[in-house]
């Protein structure tokens, strides 16, 4: 793998991004976390392999902006669960459907569209192994 695959992936962002409106990748990363259940904001910046003020300058913008809300975490009171809000719901389900259709656009265009849906599935699964390992501790 070189230096083109990595280019190619930030062109894939940076026409991803654009896709999803006035939401930035990082709002929507952190959206779409929430919406797999409410987090703790330690939490999502350890899935996202953040510093916390990272994610709570994220949280804060999505806060304003009524897309998610800060709630007493029931099992630690000094904690706070972030969840989403229906507007914070569609603002998300109408970015990745943009972004979708822009995506299905791009891969409409190569020669075997198959063949790069099936490698971007091996990517996500890859990139969840990872992500386990990483949090396990593990190289």
């Amino acid at each position: 793998m070189g230096d083109a695959h990595v280019r190619t992936l930030i062109r894939v962002a940076r026409m991803l991004e654009r896709g999803a409106g006035d939401l930035s990748l990082p709002q929507l990363r952190v959206l779409a976390l929430v919406d797999e259940g409410g987090e703790r904001a330690s939490h999502l910046a350890d899935r996202l392999a953040v510093a916390k003020p990272t994610i709570t300058a994220v949280v804060d913008g999505l806060v304003d902006r009524g897309y998610v809300k800060r709630t007493a975490d029931s099992d630690d009171r000094r904690a706070t669960k972030i969840t989403l809000t229906a507007a914070g719901r569609k603002a998300l389900y109408n970015a990745e459907h943009a972004m979708h259709a822009r995506l299905h656009e791009v891969i409409a265009h190569a020669d075997d569209p198959a063949a790069v849906e099936q490698a971007l599935e091996h990517l996500g699964i890859a990139l969840d192994r990872a992500r386990s390992d990483r949090l396990a501790g593990r190289p």
